[in-house]
């Protein structure tokens, strides 16, 4: 079995000894003991913006950061998929409960951008009493396409749909074939 290396102390005392101790080998003994213990300290602090940086923390500190931002982990397993969810939490509670949003969601948590369909709009006009844009009820329809459909995990499709979609807007969800002529 393998064990890490305990990290040196980047100060080491026993060279700041005052010359009355210098010479003493308790005082040096003692100083070298101080040293073990606030190494790893020491090391870590000097590192500590690191820890605080998606791309760069340890995985084991990761999913913590991620408690903090309120990123989703828990359907993600890769480690680069995680340190990208982690890194994009903001934006992505910025974008919740937008089309753009919910691209980035499926796409973040199956690799795949999907085709989103929403009844929704917006216009601006200088008369009032104009016509209201959009259908007359509300819908969001999301379609992925893969290579394999059956394969295809469309229970957590759905979950992640229904988290990340407007509150008010009933959904359907679509898993195609890429070689489906669908569109």
């Amino acid at each position: 079995m393998m064990s890490t290396p305990i990290p040196a102390s980047p100060h080491p005392l026993r060279h700041q000894l005052p010359g009355v101790y210098a010479q003493d080998t308790l005082a040096g003994v003692f100083a070298d003991g101080l040293d073990t213990m606030q190494g790893p300290v020491l090391t870590t602090l000097d590192c500590l913006d690191a820890y605080f940086r998606p791309g760069l923390a340890p995985v084991d500190f990761l999913d913590w950061i991620g408690a903090w931002v309120g990123a989703e982990l828990q359907d993600l397993i890769s480690e680069p998929a995680r340190r990208e969810a982690v890194a994009m939490a903001v934006v992505m509670h910025r974008r919740r409960g937008t089309a753009q949003g919910l691209a980035a969601a499926v796409r973040l948590a199956f690799g795949v951008t999907p085709d989103i369909t929403e009844s929704g709009g917006a216009v601006w006009s200088a008369r009032p009493r104009g016509r209201f844009p959009g259908d007359p009820l509300p819908s969001l329809r999301v379609v992925v396409r893969v290579p394999d459909p059956a394969a295809f995990d469309v229970r957590r499709l759905e979950s992640l749909v229904a988290a990340a979609r407007p509150a008010h807007m009933p959904f359907t969800v679509e898993v195609l074939s890429e070689r489906s002529d669908n569109r």
